[in-house]
């Protein structure tokens, strides 16, 4: 059997797709297509607060360094703000790959629903829906190609 797509609840295979255990074959399948969904507030809020997380140490650092040098403090003082500021700046080096892990994955879980829907036998189903925009590219490819393949 040829495999175009697997995974925990989705195969795509040259007889048909199967989605959480209930199987499609192409043959009684019409029309395969898909639909997007309205963008979600809350996914592009969340997606906004981890850039904002991205970018507010560095903020916090340019601040302290700012205020250092406008400060009327005694050399040693604007010493311990600088060398703060730069310990800022360093610590975020280290915090700033899961940060960019989760701003990445952020993309990869998409801020829209998408659906994909079949005809059969004159009735739309509702094949599958997700929010993770690059599960759902890798499954309507794989759908087309088994479509391609089966003509």
């Amino acid at each position: 059997m040829t495999f175009y797509y697997r995974d925990e609840s989705v195969e795509v295979t040259r007889a048909g797709v199967r989605v959480h255990g209930h199987l499609y074959r192409f043959d009684e399948l019409s029309r395969i297509w898909y639909r997007r969904g309205e963008r979600s507030w809350a996914a592009v809020a969340g997606r906004g607060a981890w850039g904002l997380t991205l970018i507010s140490p560095l903020l916090a650092a340019g601040l302290a360094l700012v205020l250092a040098l406008n400060l009327d403090v005694s050399p040693g003082t604007r010493a311990v703000i600088v060398l703060g500021a730069v310990l800022l700046g360093l610590g975020v080096a280290l915090l700033i790959d899961p940060v960019l892990d989760r701003f990445d994955a952020s993309f990869d879980r998409g801020v829209r629903v998408y659906e994909i829907w079949a005809e059969r036998r004159g009735r739309h189903i509702r094949l599958l829906q997700t929010r993770d925009a690059a599960r759902f590219g890798r499954i309507y490819r794989a759908l087309q190609r088994a479509e391609e393949v089966r003509r």
